[in-house]
């Protein structure tokens, strides 16, 4: 092996994309109508999108539209992902050196003739310090492309798993034992216990400020009427077992109830009126959704602007317009459950950084609910 030569660009393409993927976990993304372009994207990388142009671009005329082109694309990716921006670095294989790039918004645009090339792109460098170092020189010809494709395909197949068992139909078991303890206290209710678990269970400010903390978490399990508990158990099921299946039941509990708890607690802040309801720990749920779908937006993109989004805004709505709804007790088990998640992490994606960050902030969200619900009022 190794007798068989490639050209000179598509060495460069090899070596490129191989690193890209490999060492900074960049994704390839399928764009419909481009021929001779290579899309790349990270959510974590220095830039979002990374394009590989081997087109020939001979005039001003042509990188114009090249670069309107792009522009296009990019914005396409943008809402499908509900990204607000999107830095991209735009690498050209095959542009006439007697055209000058153009400043553009977001967008850096290097051209590369040769690996040597690299060295003198600081765009490159300063984001990417180790692609010198990383890049693979050692092989050429067939045993490039070899040595390439097994590399790559060896990390997209790590990814591919990654995703199969993230989506993959799970069996689903907290969600209908959670909804069935709602029902059981419901029906305890009405069978002539309700005065007593209202009473010692429902959440009131000034008992909480005298001690009897757990009205945050036992208020989450109690609910009024035949219409407040089937529109909560509705919304668990659909939301629950989509939350249980993508990060696994242990971190669903931990995100319900700690829902529950901030949501109970930012009820507190706002008001001393009695609060009960699951609504809190549901717009957890939602939160912890919107995390997993920020870092799945390619996947769950469609699915977050035309159903999670519009289900938020909606109960928001419904908070502000029908009286008796809580809403400070949904803002602040969306919050809750937004951060627990980005603590917990989503697998294959979340960051130590990231993780460490969630921290930081959850319990400096919790510390101020507490500081506002116990000596603020």
């Amino acid at each position: 092996m190794g007798t068989v030569l490639i050209n000179k660009k598509d060495e460069i393409i090899m070596k490129l994309v191989h690193y890209f993927i490999t060492e900074e976990n960049y994704t390839p993304i399928v764009v419909n109508g481009v021929k001779d372009e290579i899309w790349l994207e990270s959510s974590d990388g220095p830039y979002r999108i990374i394009r590989i142009n081997s087109n020939y671009i001979h005039n001003s005329e042509q990188y114009d539209f090249d670069i309107f082109k792009t522009k296009n694309i990019i914005k396409q990716i943008k809402k499908k992902t509900l990204s607000f921006s999107m830095h991209s670095l735009n690498i050209f294989l095959d542009i006439n050196p007697d055209i000058e790039f153009k400043q553009e918004k977001a967008i850096d645009s290097i051209n590369i003739k040769s690996i040597k090339d690299l060295k003198q792109e600081n765009n490159l460098t300063i984001n990417f310090p180790h692609i010198i170092s990383k890049l693979k020189t050692d092989t050429k010809g067939i045993d490039l492309v070899f040595n390439v494709t097994k590399e790559i395909n060896k990390k997209t197949a790590k990814q591919n798993k990654q995703y199969e068992m993230t989506f993959k139909s799970k069996p689903v078991i907290l969600t209908p034992i959670l909804i069935g303890l709602n029902i059981l206290i419901f029906l305890l209710i009405h069978l002539g216990f309700g005065d007593a678990i209202i009473a010692y269970g429902a959440n009131f400010g000034p008992a909480v400020q005298q001690g009897q903390i757990w009205r945050l978490l036992t208020s989450v399990f109690i609910h009024f009427d035949i219409f407040h508990i089937f529109f909560n158990m509705y919304a668990l099921y659909i939301i629950g077992k989509q939350i249980e299946t993508f990060l696994g039941r242990e971190k669903f509990i931990v995100i319900y109830l700690i829902s529950g708890i901030t949501g109970s607690m930012l009820a507190n802040v706002v008001s001393d009126s009695l609060g009960i309801g699951a609504s809190g720990a549901i717009f957890g749920l939602l939160g912890a959704l919107i995390w997993f779908g920020y870092h799945y937006r390619l996947y769950l993109g469609q699915n977050l602007k035309t159903q999670i989004i519009p289900i938020l805004i909606l109960n928001l709505l419904i908070g502000l317009i029908v009286p008796n709804i809580s809403l400070s007790a949904h803002i602040g088990g969306l919050v809750g459950g937004f951060l627990t998640t980005m603590t917990l992490g989503v697998s294959g994606k979340s960051s130590n950084n990231e993780k460490v960050n969630g921290v930081i902030v959850l319990i400096i969200y919790i510390a101020f609910l507490v500081f506002m619900s116990m000596f603020m009022k």
